[in-house]
């Protein structure tokens, strides 16, 4: 019963919370730019993450301490 009610609320949270901007999206008469602007938002959280990652990634190769299994 209470993993049940757990899936209930993740489901309501993204139903009811999460979803909004992207019905006010969907139902707005905006530009491509306006419309898809949050998804170039993710895209460059995306990128500076990948760009850390990769800039982690050539400190460890450089130190020698890279995972050689």
């Amino acid at each position: 019963m209470i993993a049940s009610n757990i899936f209930r609320w993740i489901g309501s949270l993204f139903t009811d919370l999460l979803f909004i901007p992207f019905d006010w999206l969907r139902k707005g008469d905006f530009n491509w730019w306006s419309s898809n602007a949050i998804n170039w938002m993710f895209l460059a959280v995306l990128l500076v993450l990948f760009a850390y990652w990769m800039g982690q990634s050539v400190k460890f190769k450089n130190e020698g301490k890279e995972d050689k299994a």
